[in-house]
């Protein structure tokens, strides 16, 4: 297994959790921790035996957003004695952080993230490429983006609407108004909110568990459905499905589940 230097992967039971892991800058998102997500989630995209991932935060906060250190680096990253390519450098950083967080969505396996405490910035722009979102009661959010002068450049104006309706989107990137779990739970932000901390790690570790124990197979091509349903066509949508389960229905998993549905038993599935 890799080692991370800012966040930390364990497996138990098919099921992996990547918890972010500078408590003491609240998880804030420094450059090794946007390179470390996308190297954790090639390994959970990479390894059989992990069938759904969490991804949660360690200490007092799931993450307070980009670092602002490494904001105030980036000029000097970039920097040449030709503005054209200052500005091409710029567009390629900008596109590799998008990457990183991309490579949730891009992973086989479901991504569930655990929120609590402050979710801030960059961690909108996180969590919104997880498969499902839960939160603590204590939880809050907020797209700071435009307080500090800037466009949210790295997939929360791109995925966010999707989640909540264009309206309400709009006017939490407007105002970069904090919202609390409550409300993130009525605009469908996050599926479900429980009342503490600790509930909210046991009762996201329960759900993965139940998807862990489906056929992997068929979990991964639903997670591939749903995620090209949203970027095309129904038309589209059905062609692909087609093809997939022309491809991948008759398959040992399905006789797995067959047979234990006929005689009451639990399948067991290959990873």
């Amino acid at each position: 297994m890799s080692s991370f230097e800012t966040l930390t992967l364990s497996i138990e039971n098919h099921v992996a959790t990547v918890r972010l892991n500078r408590p003491e800058k609240l998880n804030a998102m420094n450059a090794a921790m946007w390179h470390d997500i996308r190297a954790a989630f090639r390994h959970v995209d990479e390894t059989p035996e992990i069938r759904v991932a969490i991804l949660e935060g360690e200490g007092k906060a799931f993450t307070a957003g980009i670092d602002l250190q490494m904001m105030m680096g980036v000029g000097a990253q970039v920097r040449d004695a030709c503005d054209g390519r200052t500005r091409e450098n710029l567009r390629r950083v900008i596109l590799d952080l998008q990457d990183t967080l991309t490579s949730l969505e891009r992973c086989r396996k479901p991504v569930l993230a655990a929120v609590h405490g402050a979710c801030v910035g960059g961690g909108i722009d996180l969590i919104c490429c997880a498969d499902m979102r839960y939160c603590s009661s204590d939880a809050w959010f907020s797209i700071k983006e435009i307080d500090i002068g800037m466009v949210a450049d790295v997939g929360t104006l791109q995925r966010l609407p999707r989640l909540i309706g264009d309206g309400m989107a709009r006017e939490l990137a407007y105002t970069a108004r904090k919202f609390d779990a409550a409300e993130a739970r009525d605009i469908r932000l996050v599926n479900r909110v429980f009342d503490t901390p600790e509930a909210l790690r046991a009762g996201v570790r329960e759900i993965a568990a139940t998807i862990a124990a489906k056929s992997p197979l068929s979990v991964r091509g639903t997670k591939e459905m749903i995620n090209y349903a949203r970027d095309h066509s129904v038309a589209d949508g059905l062609n692909y499905v087609a093809t997939w389960n022309a491809a991948m229905l008759m398959s040992a998993d399905l006789q797995a589940a067959m047979m234990a549905g006929m005689s009451k038993s639990t399948p067991t599935f290959k990873n």
